[in-house]
């Protein structure tokens, strides 16, 4: 099943994408509960109809405000290898702003100060129900699904701050989408196709297969040492092909369109653009 989060007429509204439709919870309920058990979801589905076809309807974030939202770096081979980086032991985990989730479409804003803003295609866990101290052969009893996650870094921010979390929060840096796929679909999730495009360019091409740290033992060590919430995002790194360790480096330009790409979820796309001023945004009154 594909949950979404979408808008239609002014409302937003929870609910599910079947055969190319939106199809909406009744109003008032909340699916949150829902994504603790795949039964109950099949049950919320089920009383669910049809509002209008997908592409009458604007596409949310699926989990626009996650309870914690927690990156993975260097989990695919060839990208730490292209990054000149050694494989790392235990999972490399950092913190990201749930103030940085995009919307699909919604355009990722280019800072003025940096000039090296890059793309990064990955697999988003989410959480559906919470635990602490998970053992890895049950980790997938606590994974409601599965979406997309465009983590969008400043490099240069990066390099000269040397941590991750704020240069890979800045406001939009995080599109996300375009629903979660829930994990009955894709189990383990272990060996699905992982693309990227700008302009309509092949950038990156994975599997995560090339995973170094797969989905239960991920899920797995970070609750070793937090309880995980429902709703959580685990953005769980990317493949190799990012912008930094091309031969010369390439960074997003306003006026691109990045589009990402993981087999049994979806396509997520979203332009790019300068950001805009304090003062232009009073001239134009409140967003």
């Amino acid at each position: 099943m594909h949950v979404a989060l979408f808008e239609f007429d002014g409302v937003r509204s929870w609910g599910f994408v079947r055969d190319g439709a939106a199809c909406a919870v009744q109003p008032g309920t909340s699916i949150e509960p829902a994504l603790k058990d795949d039964a109950d979801l099949v049950v919320l589905a089920a009383r669910t109809e049809s509002i209008a076809p997908l592409h009458q309807v604007r596409l949310l974030a699926p989990i626009p405000g996650p309870a914690q939202f927690i990156g993975i770096g260097l989990n695919y081979r060839q990208h730490a290898m292209e990054g000149g980086n050694e494989i790392p032991a235990a999972p490399v985990s950092f913190p990201l702003y749930s103030s940085a989730v995009a919307h699909p479409d919604q355009p990722i804003e280019l800072p003025a100060f940096s000039r090296e803003v890059d793309w990064e295609v990955e697999l988003g866990i989410v959480i559906g129900t919470p635990g602490r101290d998970i053992a890895p052969e049950d980790a997938l009893r606590h994974v409601a699904g599965y979406t997309i996650v465009n983590d969008v870094s400043a490099r240069d921010v990066q390099r000269a701050e040397g941590q991750w979390s704020r240069a890979k929060s800045f406001d939009t840096f995080k599109p996300m989408g375009p629903w979660m796929t829930t994990v009955d679909e894709l189990g383990p999730a272990d060996s699905l196709a992982v693309r990227l495009w700008v302009n309509g360019e092949l950038k990156q091409s994975s599997s995560t297969a090339d995973l170094i740290f797969d989905v239960p033992t991920l899920v797995s060590d970070l609750s070793r040492s937090l309880t995980l919430q429902r709703g959580t995002v685990i953005s769980t790194g990317t493949p190799s092909g990012v912008g930094f360790a091309r031969q010369p480096p390439e960074f997003l330009q306003p006026g691109d369109t990045v589009t990402l790409e993981i087999e049994g979820i979806g396509t997520l796309s979203n332009p790019v653009i300068a950001a805009r001023t304090a003062s232009e945004e009073s001239s134009d009154g409140p967003r």
